[in-house]
């Protein structure tokens, strides 16, 4: 939804943040070769060429081809190979086969964005109030795509042996110690959580309704790499009895003995990142691990995970810009967490909530009411963002959403307890 301004006022203020987020999505692929853009590495990541293109086939289709009479689409071939999942838009490439398409070139893809931007914003002082808000939801639909390229591009880098940078940085030993966690009382009694209406918010953030929160503690930040260690040191993936049956059959099944990208070798454990391959920081949060994983790091730790109401309340009081978040092209990786209370940044946090629709919800009329409701079913919420979400994009009451042993995006834990 949209907040009210004059139609002038609106254009000028959209049109800014379109070109911002068009801008940034460009300036985050400028390091990679066509090559690097092209391929896929798992049937969970896409290219960072389809990422570039879905994100322009949105405004182009929903937009362009439906709001501005006469347009005609850039190349009638392009809503086959980048439409991700609507079924109301008709046929399209299966998803385990983005990296089939290596035509389009990487370059070619940029010409298309460029002629997409170049068409909406000579369209924008036109476009009625319903395509306004579209390409709203467009530039935050594309910010979740610069995360997913970023997340998508790291999955891709690891499986090179040669393990390439995409952002090399200064090589350290960290020495940072973590601060002490500690315990932060929650709400208890009938509180309300979800969407208030205010500002830009997706579908499944609403309706705003009560929820009961019963007496229970948060913890202040996220598990650190090494609260981690520990539990690994600890025989935390040999013991049955932290995990869930799921996640035990998982952790057999995969061979997982540590977080995705973590290796140990003669100096200790080390990760990769977008920076390349290093020392963990003890002290940084801990990412890259599945639900199946974070609920078993709950139960050796005596704790559980929060649901997301109780993550919701007690988060609401805190800026949702601050923290570790996407601000430019760059380095991005978790970072020690501050002193006191944090919420957001960093890492997204796996709640103990399964993804449902709130009381009340109902999906949008067309096409894009297929954006959000129709996962409803067998993944668990996240919330608070990560240091590869946009700075601006999350909020209290944002609901990400993962299967429960995915774990290529940067995904954490925070820990609550019953009081």
């Amino acid at each position: 939804m949209r907040t009210k301004a004059s139609p002038a006022a609106c254009c000028t203020t959209l049109e800014a943040r379109f070109c911002a987020v068009r801008a940034l999505s460009a300036d985050l692929v400028a390091p990679l070769s066509d090559a690097d853009a092209s391929v896929q590495s798992m049937d969970d990541a896409s290219p960072a060429k389809w990422h570039l293109a879905h994100t322009s086939w949105f405004f182009e289709t929903f937009v362009l081809r439906d709001f501005v009479p006469g347009y005609r689409l850039h190349d009638d071939r392009f809503p086959f190979l980048f439409n991700s999942y609507y079924e109301a838009e008709g046929q399209r490439h299966a998803r385990a086969r983005r990296g089939m398409v290596t035509r389009p070139s990487l370059a070619q893809v940029l010409d298309y964005r460029a002629a997409v931007d170049a068409a909406l914003v000579a369209a924008l002082p036109d476009l009625p109030e319903a395509a306004l808000a579209l390409v709203e939801l467009g530039c935050h639909h594309e910010e979740q795509h610069q995360e997913l390229l970023l997340t998508d591009i790291l999955h891709l880098f690891s499986c090179n042996p040669v393990e390439p940078a995409m952002w090399p940085g200064e090589r350290k030993i960290p020495v940072e110690m973590p601060a002490p966690l500690r315990w932060i009382d929650g709400v208890e009694g009938v509180a309300e959580i979800g969407a208030t209406g205010a500002s830009f918010t997706f579908d499944c953030e609403g309706p705003r309704h009560r929820v009961l929160l019963h007496p229970h503690a948060i913890a202040d930040r996220t598990v650190t790499n090494g609260e981690w260690a520990a539990f690994i040191a600890d025989g935390g993936y040999r013991d049955p009895r932290h995990w869930l049956s799921d996640g035990w059959a998982w952790v057999k099944a995969q061979g997982i003995d540590a977080p995705l990208y973590w290796e140990q070798g003669d100096s200790g454990w080390t990760r990769f990142g977008l920076d390349g391959r290093r020392a963990i920081d003890p002290a940084a949060p801990v990412t890259h691990v599945s639900f199946f994983e974070a609920d078993a790091y709950a139960s050796w730790a005596g704790a559980r995970l929060p649901t997301e109401a109780e993550w919701e309340v007690a988060a609401a009081g805190y800026d949702a810009a601050g923290g570790n978040q996407l601000d430019r092209a760059g380095p991005v990786e978790p970072r020690p967490a501050p002193l006191g209370p944090a919420f957001f940044g960093d890492v997204w946090e796996w709640t103990g909530s399964a993804y449902r629709p709130y009381p009340g919800f109902a999906t949008a009329e067309g096409a894009v009411g297929e954006y959000n409701g129709k996962f409803m079913s067998g993944q668990f919420v996240l919330r608070g963002g990560s240091c590869a979400t946009p700075r601006g994009h999350a909020r209290a009451s944002y609901r990400n959403f993962f299967y429960p042993h995915q774990r290529w995006q940067f995904t954490g834990v925070r820990l609550a307890k019953d009081l």
